[in-house]
């Protein structure tokens, strides 16, 4: 088995044995990967607390065939205020869910991994009703399945009014073709905020009916996407 270092964030963990635990983490340079944390489940354990779902940690690992075995963990960041507020945890968990089913096992995805850590940050940061529906319209964007949000989706006309979005097609449709969901002028334009670079100022938004909105197109875009539910967003 070859030895490598990485930093990664742990997205779930599971039992193994009596004392062991399978730790599936987010990781800048080796994608997803799942890993054997020996003894970890014992009280005596070197770096037991350490690999909890949503803490940022540095890794020595042996790579093996099927799973890894981690040699080393240091935290870098717990992210201990997600931990203490029950909202934001379960938009964290949110993050996980949704990085878990997006990443590939061992294929490299940096902008993922880099995408994840700062939606995390900003979690920890405020309590915005953006950052989670955020993330999952970048993530969706950088996996090739940018919303279109500026013209009609069917024809790329600009001169006509907005008022649905179809998850089918993945855009905005007018009176004339209405399909999919009805979306207000103002959740159109923070959707627009969010793919066109000004996230941050999306993220200063207070909770309103559009942000509302644009939680749960975000939700369903997301899920249309892994054509599954996510089972921790129940709190949206």
């Amino acid at each position: 088995m070859s030895l490598y270092r990485d930093t990664g964030v742990v997205l779930r963990t599971y039992k193994l044995g009596e004392a062991d635990r399978i730790v599936v983490l987010m990781t800048a340079e080796h994608g997803k990967v799942r890993a054997v944390a020996k003894g970890v489940r014992k009280t005596k354990s070197r770096f037991g607390g350490r690999l909890e779902p949503l803490s940022h940690v540095s890794l020595l690992l042996y790579q093996g065939r099927e799973l890894d075995v981690v040699s080393q963990a240091e935290s870098i960041d717990h992210f201990r205020v997600l931990h203490d507020d029950l909202s934001r945890l379960t938009r964290g968990i949110a993050l996980l869910e949704a990085v878990d089913q997006l990443a590939q096992e061992r294929e490299p995805n940096l902008r993922l991994y880099q995408m994840l850590l700062g939606a995390l940050r900003a979690l920890a940061g405020h309590s915005g009703p953006l950052v989670v529906p955020g993330f999952f319209l970048k993530a969706l964007a950088l996996e090739g399945f940018r919303a279109v949000t500026d013209r009609r989706i069917e024809c790329n006309r600009t001169d006509v009014e907005l008022v649905a979005f179809d998850l089918d097609s993945g855009g905005t449709r007018c009176a004339d073709h209405r399909v999919g969901t009805a979306i207000s002028p103002e959740a159109l334009a923070l959707l627009d905020d969010i793919l066109n670079g000004r996230l941050g100022q999306a993220l200063n938004e207070p909770p309103s009916p559009a942000t509302t909105e644009v939680e749960l197109l975000a939700r369903r875009s997301m899920e249309h996407h892994l054509e599954r539910r996510l089972r921790s967003v129940t709190i949206f």
